[in-house]
């Protein structure tokens, strides 16, 4: 049996062997023209497993892959290298050694969702781009009119129906070039907003409502988008051997060094799922927003508690981390959320 190894990059694939035996085959570099890549795929034994890094053009290999008959690995390019342990660098190398680890059994793998769903994923990621740009928009609208000391205290939000009708008049007190800038900003906004309404109507016409859906939506802070969000991006969840896995991918843990009796706490990593860990944040700033409203709910109190102690910062990444974990036991049980009751004191009097 043969073990592949496929260092993937833009325009062209190394790849390399080793069977069963440990002995390594001669590696081939492949160009990234489709018809030569299904070619060479085809030279290849039939269901062959075929290590392959997480680089930005994968999807259309691995689907290669599958058509082909053979059984891919995606692999976390990182820890790969990390396990490797190779001094030097070349592509050979690093097939090679993608090919080492697939037949020691050691490959950090990473799930490969299938086809449909990662076509579908792309219409919410989408969304989070263009509101990305909204939010990019309306910060320097307001930026401008901060430089001149212009505020708008009769509404709360500027770019609300009411709001915009104020901002129109109050932006003739801008210079010339400013006032055209901050048009040219209205501008543009609007044809962002419409574009995510389209993008949202769009999502709610091909994505269907699921069981996991609906009970993603009994999390606090959690609405249709932000349902959709996290189903898609969590996926089969019995990938995850426990809840703390879960939250560790959605970018809700923070690094810690433990050594010499003393434990330190760090940043969250950035090798995460970003589009999960936006969706369990912006639901945990949701929440901050209700919390005089929310002010019995579990998350809530955490999320004072925490604040008190650490700051808001730390506390919405708290706030998120419980979602990120309550989702885990959801999925897995097929239950809705359930506020975690508040523990008793225990009484030190005995009777």
């Amino acid at each position: 049996m043969r073990y592949y190894g496929c260092d993937a990059h833009k325009r062209y694939c190394v790849f390399s062997y080793m069977d069963k035996d440990g002995d390594h085959g001669p590696s081939l570099r492949v160009s990234n023209e489709r018809e030569h890549f299904i070619n060479f795929l085809e030279t290849l034994p039939p269901g062959s497993c075929i290590a392959i890094e997480t680089v930005g053009n994968y999807y259309w290999m691995v689907d290669e892959m599958e058509k082909a008959g053979h059984d891919p690995k995606l692999t976390n390019a990182g820890k790969a290298k990390l396990m490797m342990g190779q001094l030097n660098k070349t592509d050979k190398l690093d097939a090679e050694g993608l090919a080492l680890l697939l037949r020691n059994g050691t490959l950090p793998e990473v799930w490969i969702p299938p086809g449909e769903l990662r076509d579908q994923r792309e219409l919410p990621r989408m969304r989070m781009t263009f509101v990305g740009v909204r939010t990019k928009l309306k910060n320097r609208i307001h930026s401008y009119l901060s430089k001149y000391a212009i505020e708008i205290k009769e509404v709360r939000d500027i770019f609300g129906s009411k709001g915009r009708k104020i901002l129109g008049k109050r932006i003739e007190e801008l210079p010339q070039q400013t006032k055209r800038s901050v048009q040219a900003h209205l501008e543009l906004l609007d044809q962002v907003g419409a574009q995510i309404k389209s993008c949202e109507e769009q999502i709610k016409a091909v994505v269907k409502e699921t069981a996991e859906i609906n009970l993603l939506k009994t999390i606090p802070g959690v609405g249709d988008v932000l349902a959709i969000v996290i189903a898609m991006e969590v996926g089969d969840v019995s990938r995850f051997p426990r809840a703390q896995n879960l939250a560790s991918y959605a970018g809700t843990v923070p690094r810690v060094k433990d050594s010499g009796g003393r434990r330190y706490y760090g940043r969250v990593r950035p090798d995460v799922n970003r589009y999960l860990k936006w969706a369990f944040i912006e639901a945990a700033n949701v929440v901050v927003l209700n919390q005089k409203r929310w002010s019995h709910q579990h998350v809530t109190r955490l999320y004072m508690r925490i604040k008190q102690r650490r700051g808001h910062g730390k506390a919405v990444v708290a706030v998120a981390r419980h979602m990120a974990e309550a989702t885990y036991w959801m999925l897995k049980k097929n239950e809705p959320y359930k506020d975690p009751q508040k523990k008793e004191p225990v009484s030190s009097t005995r009777k």
